[in-house]
């Protein structure tokens, strides 16, 4: 049974709650007086604003009185406050966040998305190995195949980050390296896990949601063009709908930080309740293949043989 835990402005909270029937004595509300918005400088913000619902959440998972913390607010704030507040693995040198993405067989860990845009060659060795252990252990893939973002697949091209880490990680003998992976292959799922920093991350991430959403509409427009076209429509309907539902987003929850002492969720400012209701189950799951635990071994065990 899963408890949840809003943390905020207790007025604002009660005030939404009333619209809704659900079972009390799994719901609390958590008071938090401050908000730290988007535009704020995140270490100032963190710093200055102890009583803001980042802060106040993040304290929870590092004492132990929650399990994971959900946010859909500043990215900034989270990616600090994770590292600060809930604290980095041992030996961990840049925590990721690292969204699933829907591909054509199903889904591919985009790491990172966001949090590391100067990241280094050992940084995205980490991210290929705590990635794994998130696809093995979360999402049910045996030996995911691990790709690094190139502009081909020969292994002498790329820029000069690329070229360092393509070595490294073919000597990695926690992950199975299968090269380098060009952006039109990620969609068609040649790998399970997609090593980038978090510029060109961020780039393919917003890319895919941004086409996404005008092929949906492109589609659903040209339905509507004639009646021949709604008859169409009628009739591939259901087909249509569950193929198009494969390919949203908030379908696959939020975007893990991965790397950090406890679980912290970063979704979209713009989410909707799918993507929240997502991001808490993918928690669940997380939690209970100690995805921390197994990350922390990972780590500590390439540091030994290093």
């Amino acid at each position: 049974r899963v408890k949840v835990q809003l943390v905020g402005q207790v007025d604002v909270i009660e005030k939404e709650l009333q619209k809704y029937t659900y079972p009390k004595e799994r719901v609390e509300i958590v008071p938090a007086t401050e908000i730290i918005e988007t535009g704020e400088p995140p270490v100032n913000a963190i710093r200055h604003k102890k009583d803001s619902s980042i802060v106040v959440g993040m304290k929870k998972v590092r004492c132990g009185e929650a399990d994971a913390f959900v946010s859909s607010g500043s990215t900034g704030a989270v990616l600090v406050g994770g590292q600060t507040i809930v604290g980095r693995i041992k030996g961990v040198e840049r925590p990721p966040l690292a969204p699933l993405i829907p591909t054509k067989d199903g889904v591919s860990l985009l790491i990172d998305c966001g949090a590391n845009v100067d990241a280094r060659p050992s940084h995205l060795v980490q991210f290929a190995m705590m990635g794994s252990i998130y696809m093995e252990r979360v999402v049910g893939i045996k030996n995911p195949r691990v790709g690094i973002v190139n502009i081909g697949v020969e292994e002498e091209k790329g820029n000069a980050l690329v070229k360092e880490t393509y070595p490294m990680l073919k000597e990695c003998k926690d992950i199975n390296f299968i090269g380098s992976i060009e952006a039109r292959d990620i969609p068609a799922g040649k790998a399970d896990v997609v090593v980038c920093e978090a510029f060109v991350g961020n780039v393919i991430l917003k890319l895919y949601e941004g086409v996404g959403a005008t092929l949906i509409k492109k589609v659903k427009g040209g339905m509507m063009t004639n009646l021949r076209s709604k008859i169409g429509a009628l009739l591939v309907k259901p087909a249509l709908k569950q193929t198009l539902k494969a390919f949203d987003l908030e379908e696959y929850g939020g975007a893990p930080l991965l790397g950090l002492k406890g679980l912290v969720v970063k979704t979209h400012g713009s989410s909707k309740s799918v993507e929240i209701k997502n991001t808490i189950l993918q928690c669940i799951t997380f939690q209970e293949q100690d995805v921390v635990g197994k990350i922390t071994a990972s780590i500590a065990a390439a540091k030994e043989e290093g």
